[in-house]
């Protein structure tokens, strides 16, 4: 618990016992790869037995979007996602048949986007690439 600790105290948030838990279930997620939304966190906050409400879920992990801790999606499910904030640029390839994200990096990508932004007369600043895709039959 002492590294969820350092984390919220890092980014100025108050140590409490739901931050303390629900970080913990977003690092716990499949390494905090994994694109989890607040249902999710929820759903594993209860089943581990702790009493924490849905609207605390949802306040929680906009203060922790709002301190850089996580990064909110909203991928066309229909509903926001999040995943911890790891520092590295990354895009998403969203899976119609499965709803699965796929994270994937592409340098030749990353430049063809700055050429462009540059070509029009700007620098580009942030982007999100998302491909919606479906398994080859």
């Amino acid at each position: 618990m002492a590294v969820e600790n350092q984390e919220l105290r890092k980014v100025g948030l108050k140590v409490t016992l739901p931050r303390v838990k629900i970080l913990q279930i977003l690092e716990s997620s499949d390494s905090g790869r994994q694109h989890v939304s607040a249902e999710d966190v929820y759903g594993a906050l209860r089943d581990a037995g702790e009493e924490v409400g849905l609207a605390t879920v949802y306040r929680v992990l906009t203060q922790f979007e709002t301190a850089g801790l996580v990064t909110r999606h909203n991928f066309e499910t229909g509903h926001s996602v999040f995943e911890l904030a790891r520092g590295e640029h990354h895009d998403h390839m969203v899976c119609m048949e499965t709803g699965d994200v796929i994270e994937f990096h592409d340098a030749v990508i990353e430049q063809r986007q700055r050429e462009i932004a540059e070509s029009h007369g700007y620098t580009l600043e942030d982007h999100a690439l998302v491909l919606y895709v479906r398994k080859k039959t």
